[in-house]
């Protein structure tokens, strides 16, 4: 059984630089497809950015494009998403998941797993 665990969250100013690192145990991690999403209170989970597997195709939600960096290293088993001119709109608890199993994706429910969050704040 995978496991995803995320790190790297925290407080920031807006304007700020946070890193996140997802963090694959149990397997290899060798997703077809490995997506970020975000959840602030009172809303729904949201798409945030997608990578597939050779890294060669890459997507990211509206906002963030110029913002947001999506890269992922197989060897060490790591997904990242660097952070960049946070707005306090980016506040959120920040999920990774992963696809066994088809192709990229926007749609959280075609992913098989998921990590526990990490929370992002960003302040005034």
């Amino acid at each position: 059984q995978v496991q995803l665990v995320e790190s790297g969250g925290g407080l920031s100013q807006a304007g700020g630089s946070l890193r996140l690192t997802c963090a694959a145990s149990g397997s290899t991690f060798n997703y077809n497809a490995v997506g970020w999403f975000r959840q602030a209170p009172g809303k729904e989970r949201e798409f945030v950015a997608a990578i597939n597997w050779s890294g060669g195709t890459i997507e990211y939600e509206d906002s963030v494009k110029g913002r947001f960096t999506i890269s992922r290293n197989n060897v060490k088993n790591t997904v990242y998403l660097q952070m960049n001119s946070l707005k306090s709109e980016d506040t959120a608890v920040y999920y990774c998941a992963g696809r066994t199993v088809g192709y990229l994706t926007r749609a959280r429910d075609e992913y098989d797993y998921w990590g526990q969050g990490t929370q992002v704040t960003v302040s005034s």
